[in-house]
């Protein structure tokens, strides 16, 4: 198993927490991290029918055999155990009671601020990161590579090849989960959707125009973009607009919580095809801001992650807000540094709001300038945010 960085917070707050509670897609390893970390606890699946039907009929007898120190995993299959489970925990008044996985948020968010708050922590785990990659001596020379081979743990662990591993991962849980929960029956139309959404990664999201591509109404398209946000397969990056009024653009941007799910969408087949495709720009983008959003939530802290773009034509790919300091990222594919990197740092930062920090994430070398701007390797996003 590669080592993942949210083990110490997760072992941190079951001393603070009678539950704690961690969401993230598929595949992204929640079982293995919580049965590495825990060893000591049981470990009860949801996904197993049998147990969802024993659980159904007598939930009571079900938690008198799991009542102490237990894994439930995929919790979103069986969320009345909620209830039952905060009358256990308002008795017995101690911490690291329960770990909960679940790998879809809409309504088991609901559920949990229902029945536990102020009783779980909530942490989220998503693929493995470059950084946690490299802590296990896996590392890439081009960038290409992490964006075809995408980031889920069993591609790693068992040196499975990408694009049959992303193929059988989207038959198996992106095509049969998020269908059952938009209750679709019509799959082409679906796969027309998701495929024309990878075309549009790292773009402003524009519903009426998606909506004419695959044909349905705007509303139908905001409620698949919320469920598939839902089940961690894409995550929105807002706009900032503090203070900006009117000009600044106010739709978010869409990115896939994995790359290699993303090319496997675009059909790119292999490494060499992401540097020739026409979308290789938005491939580097996903990753890096996927990068920089992993280095918030494995420490189990707010993203606070935006992007600037205004009506006159000035953006940022990437904004970090922490207090009233804001910091400001230039996202750029290419390996060799040229002075127009800085032009867009610049202007926001003496135009439009000031910026505490300056960063380029590119695919070459370190560099610091004597304007304060610092050029870094994409790689190196957790060490900034």
């Amino acid at each position: 198993m590669i080592p993942r960085t949210l083990t110490s917070e997760l072992v941190a707050q079951l001393h603070e927490f009678p539950v704690v509670t961690i969401l993230g897609p598929r595949q992204a390893g929640k079982t293995t991290l919580v049965r590495t970390a825990l060893p000591e606890y049981d470990y009860v699946t949801l996904e197993d029918p049998d147990t969802r039907a024993i659980v159904r009929e007598d939930p009571k007898a079900f938690l008198k055999r799991h009542d102490r120190r237990v894994i439930f995993d995929e919790i979103q299959r069986a969320p009345h155990l909620l209830s039952y489970l905060q009358g256990i925990v308002d008795e017995r008044q101690e911490n690291g009671q329960f770990v909960l996985t679940g790998s879809h948020q809409l309504e088991l968010r609901a559920a949990i601020t229902q029945s536990l708050a102020g009783r779980t922590g909530m942490l989220h785990l998503l693929p493995l990161s470059i950084a946690e990659l490299a802590g296990a001596g896996i590392s890439f020379e081009f960038f290409e590579e992490y964006v075809f081979r995408g980031f889920l743990p069993r591609i790693y662990d068992q040196n499975q090849r990408p694009r049959i591993a992303y193929g059988a991962y989207y038959q198996t849980y992106v095509e049969r989960d998020v269908r059952q929960l938009i209750r679709l029956k019509d799959a082409t139309l679906f796969e027309k959707f998701i495929k024309l959404l990878a075309g549009r990664a790292g773009q402003v999201v524009n519903y009426q125009s998606l909506a004419g591509d695959v044909g349905v109404d705007t509303k139908t398209i905001k409620q698949w973009l919320s469920i598939l946000e839902a089940s961690f397969i894409v995550f929105r990056l807002a706009p900032y607009y503090e203070n900006f009024g009117k000009r600044a653009i106010k739709s978010p941007k869409i990115y896939f919580t994995d790359t290699g799910l993303l090319a496997y969408l675009l059909d790119i087949e292999n490494v060499r095809q992401v540097t020739r495709d026409p979308l290789v720009g938005n491939l580097f983008e996903n990753l890096v801001v996927l990068e920089a959003v992993k280095a918030r939530v494995n420490r189990a802290q707010v993203p606070n992650l935006y992007f600037f773009r205004d009506n006159h034509g000035n953006e940022i790919d990437l904004l970090h807000k922490s207090g009233n300091e804001l910091v400001g990222i230039e996202i750029k594919s290419a390996a060799t540094y040229h002075a127009s990197f800085k032009k867009s740092l610049r202007n926001f930062s003496e135009r439009i709001s000031p910026l505490a920090r300056r960063y380029i994430a590119y695919s070459g070398e370190p560099m610091e300038f004597s304007d304060g701007i610092t050029a870094i390797p994409y790689t190196r996003m957790a060490d900034i945010l």
